[in-house]
């Protein structure tokens, strides 16, 4: 009887009750809803990546550069002040940035074009005399250095005379050693927050990017000072 008793126990086919149906059907709902949330949020996450680009500090740095020289220390400009000889004269820009015109003093050069600094002086001299008109020429330019450091075959200081850019000063330094990282390059530049103070900032250069000319800042225009660092 115990045997037969434990055959028909095993031989038992249980039938699941509507209460039990219906609590599964709910489990399996639930799983389903549990699993489309969550492929909703990879999916976001996804395009958040795929959209995610160069920070917007970086490219206002790059796409916001003036294309026009900008006036350094060391550089040698020619200020003529029209039908004044007296004022009219070569100058060299100091260390400090500014240059010294009778009359007017110290005026800040650094930084700006030719024009920006005529436009400057003219403003000074109108303290002094009537309608001023000043043109100032860069007769020299000295303070157009970068730097190129790491796997490079000549890394060091590059004085440049005219707008260079980045493969332009890699082909400068000998080209890259064969332990260069080319698509770990970056351009470290010292630039200015809005209250005026050095801000260092890093611009990713991609070697791929800057012969295809595909990536968001293409093979950009190097500034006074930028250090070109090949990993």
């Amino acid at each position: 009887m115990v045997h037969g008793g434990g055959m028909a126990a095993r031989n038992t086919v249980v039938v699941p009750s509507e209460t039990m149906t219906h609590s599964m059907g709910k489990g399996h709902m639930q799983m389903a809803k549990r699993a489309r949330s969550v492929l909703i949020v990879l999916t976001v996450l996804a395009a958040a990546v795929a959209c995610t680009g160069l920070p917007k500090e970086v490219l206002d740095e790059v796409n916001g550069s003036s294309k026009e020289f900008l006036i350094g220390p060391e550089d040698v400009l020619d200020v003529v002040v029209w039908r004044n000889q007296d004022l009219s004269r070569t100058v060299i820009v100091r260390p400090d940035g500014m240059i010294s015109i009778p009359l007017i003093g110290d005026v800040e050069a650094r930084g700006v074009t030719a024009n920006q600094l005529a436009e400057r002086l003219a403003a000074r001299l109108k303290e002094f005399k009537e309608s001023p008109s000043v043109t100032v020429t860069v007769k020299e330019v000295n303070s157009y250095n970068v730097y190129v450091l790491g796997e490079v075959a000549k890394p060091g200081k590059y004085q440049l005379k005219s707008h260079t850019t980045v493969l332009q000063a890699i082909a400068m330094a000998g080209g890259f050693t064969i332990y260069a990282s080319k698509n770990k390059m970056q351009v470290v530049r010292n630039s200015a927050n809005g209250d005026g103070r050095p801000h260092e900032i890093r611009i990713p250069a991609r070697y791929d990017d800057l012969v295809s000319g595909k990536g968001e800042l293409g093979n950009f225009i190097l500034k006074a000072a930028d250090i070109v660092v090949v990993p």
